[in-house]
């Protein structure tokens, strides 16, 4: 009886292969060698994973804790006076520049509901601490007047044409005059999305009873638009975080009370739910009403 037992032979390579099979375990370095990019020596590099856009950097454990504690503590103190709320948020200042005091305002509206809308300019006694680039459209002897009350940008066709052609904003504030409101209306779907847009509301379309100059003055003295956005509330700045404390307080009163004048006819109920004073890198702090 024969002993013999067949042996499997070699598999023939393929054309164009080398005929050398991988030894065991290079398989995955094989396969991500073949994807990986060459360099031009032939040496092959490895790709690093890239952070997705928006991603913050991870904090550091200390941060983390302190601003838990602050956090904390803010809650458990609960709404405070408007004077003691300022004290507070100049002693959680830890960024190295000026920052803006911001003031967030809940409204009981039906932001639905057109007439419900909350919309105005109000002047501060203090200003926000912020130069104020302001364009003036306007025609005939009203050029001269805006030029010499301060406006950064003055124009009429032209500076409509500008900005329609050019895409030109570099302005923060945009006035019109009534006469020139035919011609500025085209610029709607410019200025309207980045809230430039001269409304009578506003106050940034000037009537010829009213003088542009004084107009101009107070919004380069820091007068501040507001409006209601689509969830209610009111988000606007007040000055900056280096300004008195009695200084922020009286910015704050104001403001406070101008919107509570505006409130529409059509809301029944509180107007103002709550209000919660912060800084540009601070917590809020919430508001005794």
């Amino acid at each position: 009886m024969s002993n013999d037992t067949a042996t499997p032979t070699p598999a023939s390579p393929l054309p164009g292969s080398s005929g050398s099979t991988p030894a065991a375990g290079s398989s995955g370095a094989t396969a991500s060698a073949a994807t990986a990019p060459a360099t031009e020596a032939g040496e092959v590099t490895t790709t690093r994973r890239k952070k997705k856009p928006g991603t913050a950097p991870r904090r550091g454990k200390k941060l983390r804790n302190l601003l838990r504690g602050i956090h904390n503590r803010l809650r458990e103190a609960g709404p405070m006076p408007l004077k003691q709320a300022i004290a507070e948020l100049k002693k959680l200042k830890r960024a190295k520049f000026d920052e803006t005091v911001e003031l967030h305002i809940n409204l009981g509206i039906d932001p639905t509901q057109s007439d419900q809308m909350v919309r105005g300019a109000v002047s501060l006694p203090h200003g926000i601490g912020k130069t104020v680039r302001v364009a003036v459209f306007c025609q005939g002897d009203n050029q001269a007047k805006a030029k010499a009350a301060g406006a950064d940008v003055v124009g009429g066709a032209d500076l409509v044409e500008k900005v329609q052609k050019e895409n030109f904003l570099d302005f923060d504030v945009a006035i019109a005059t009534q006469d020139m409101m035919a011609q500025v209306s085209r610029l709607g779907k410019i200025l309207g999305p980045r809230g430039l847009m001269p409304t009578p509301k506003a106050g940034t379309v000037v009537p010829a009873t009213v003088d542009l100059a004084t107009v101009i003055r107070e919004f380069k003295a820091g007068k501040v638009e507001y409006r209601s956005d689509k969830t209610g509330q009111i988000h606007a700045g007040v000055g900056k975080l280096s300004f008195d404390e009695q200084k922020l307080a009286e910015n704050i009163q104001t403001f406070l009370e101008h919107v509570r004048a505006a409130k529409p006819a059509g809301v029944k109920g509180q107007f103002i739910r709550g209000v919660v004073l912060s800084a540009t890198m601070s917590p809020g702090i919430r508001l005794a009403l």
